[in-house]
């Protein structure tokens, strides 16, 4: 049995999110088919986590096993590209692991990505591919208020109902944000997330931005514990899994 790791670049707008399910377009389906088909044996595709409908990954992290030896990787990456990219999916990277690696639970850290369009009018080419928001965001309160989420905290707050983590309690590892004309990015590092935490996170830091929070105000929320009193999530178009790391 030879296992191999994948790593995926995809846009998620047109698929109800990466993990199979029994109605609708999931990204695990339309690779893990596509695999099978191309290599003659029937795979099953585990991923390092599940993005939601509308969440884009510029390297989401996969593994599969199979019974025959993958030769040539050049080969099969053209080969299964050919099929996915008519889907808005790539295969960026082929790499043979051996049995112990498993792209879910041997990860040490995930990286996420948010983007913000700070403008009067609505991005076009770009459209889908982020947050569009004309209200002028102030760039050094949402700093100020992403500092009260770096480190071990209880995160339940910015926990969605359906969750299937034990524990809220997470160690967010840093969180930056950065401004570049009228594109605001957040980064966001943790070994693991809770269901639509980094877009409840940026919903709260937005309303830090328009002044519709106070500092103050955005700390009681966090100390609440209350799902209730969380802003709501940003959209999911503006989320990217920016990479996994082993």
């Amino acid at each position: 049995m030879f296992r191999y790791q994948i790593l995926i670049e995809y846009v998620g707008t047109s698929f109800i999110g990466w993990q199979i399910q029994k109605k609708g377009k999931t990204i695990q389906g339309v690779i893990q088919k596509n695999i099978s088909k191309l290599i003659n044996e029937k795979i099953t595709i585990y991923g390092s986590g599940r993005t939601d409908a509308g969440v884009h990954a510029i390297e989401q992290s996969a593994h599969f096993e199979c019974t025959n030896r993958i030769q040539d990787f050049k080969k099969f990456l053209n080969s299964i590209n050919y099929f996915l990219n008519k889907h808005e999916i790539a295969i960026l990277k082929i790499k043979k692991r051996n049995l112990n690696f498993h792209a879910r639970f041997s990860a040490k850290e995930r990286v996420y990505k948010y983007v913000i369009y700070n403008q009067l009018t609505k991005p076009i080419i770009k459209n889908k591919r982020g947050w569009f928001v004309i209200k002028k965001l102030d760039l050094d309160s949402m700093k100020r208020g992403a500092k009260n989420l770096v480190g071990t905290k209880d995160f339940s707050t910015f926990r969605a109902s359906g969750c299937n983590a034990k524990s809220p309690i997470r160690l967010m590892k840093s969180i930056k944000i950065k401004k570049l004309k009228n594109k605001i990015e957040f980064e966001f590092r943790s070994q693991s997330f809770l269901k639509q935490q980094v877009r409840s996170m940026v919903g709260c830091l937005k309303y830090l931005g328009e002044k519709k929070w106070t500092l103050k105000k955005f700390v009681s929320v966090i100390q609440s514990k209350n799902r209730k009193l969380c802003a709501p999530p940003a959209p999911a178009e503006g989320l990217y899994l920016l990479k996994v790391n082993y």
